[in-house]
């Protein structure tokens, strides 16, 4: 198992892409923590994952973080892997985009893996390994219609990724963020159905992405696989962008 007896943080992960990732992790060997704002969803997610643990973690409120990575440490006396998933959309062309849609994303999207990310490493450095993973998207890569909050965030966390890559490289810790394109995931369904079909025949593989595949991904740059991996943003959307 490529994960066996590690700890991974895993925060959106009550469902979507987090979930599917928590999934396979725990299929892999990991002791994973759920992290999700929504108790309910949280308590369903770590019904569903044996062995899985479960935490009420706002990403923008860095004493639930806190608390979170206390309880972890204590439990376990070690942080792996820190898989930055949590992330929002509010969408509106930049004319009529309110200043609260804008500031939203940004402290969950951007902010959020600031925070987890600031106050999970030290546990790694003490460590001397560890690995990070950011969730950024293709659209932080090429922008989009609409989402002038949303690609700044994503466009955001690649310049953290790149940035973390070289200071904590060399002290042990990969940093690299994956790109997915358009997966099926609630967030995604809720798109209008003709946006959806475009989107199908824009990709050359002509179906949407799966939050398994993306799981597959995460798995990848989590685990010692990728030892030799640092500082990407791995664009996993079918060919999308081509």
């Amino acid at each position: 198992m490529r994960l066996k007896d590690q700890v991974a943080i895993i925060t959106g992960a009550a469902k979507g892409i987090g979930f599917a990732t928590a999934k396979r992790f725990a299929q892999e060997g990991a002791k994973v923590m759920i992290a999700d704002i929504n108790p309910d969803e949280v308590k369903a997610a770590v019904d569903l994952i044996p062995g899985s643990e479960g935490f009420v973690m706002n990403v923008t409120d860095r004493t639930s973080i806190e608390a979170a990575v206390d309880q972890i440490m204590q439990r376990h006396g070690r942080i792996d892997i820190l898989i930055n998933n949590a992330g929002i959309t509010q969408d509106a062309r930049l004319v009529k985009m309110t200043e609260a849609q804008f500031d939203t994303v940004i402290n969950v999207n951007l902010k959020g893996v600031f925070n987890c990310t600031q106050l999970v490493v030290p546990h790694m450095l003490e460590a001397g390994k560890g690995a990070v993973v950011n969730a950024s998207s293709v659209v932080g890569i090429y922008g989009n219609f609409g989402q002038t909050n949303y690609s700044a965030t994503k466009f955001g966390v690649i310049g953290f990724t790149k940035t973390w890559a070289r200071e904590l490289g060399a002290k042990g810790i990969r940093v690299n963020a994956v790109c997915p394109g358009f997966i099926a995931t609630e967030m995604v369904k809720a798109m209008p159905e003709n946006i959806l079909k475009d989107i199908e025949r824009r990709s050359w593989l002509g179906r949407l992405g799966t939050p398994e595949e993306m799981a597959n991904v995460y798995l990848f740059l989590a685990s010692d696989e990728a030892s030799y991996v640092n500082g990407v943003a791995l664009e996993a959307s079918g060919g999308i962008s081509l």
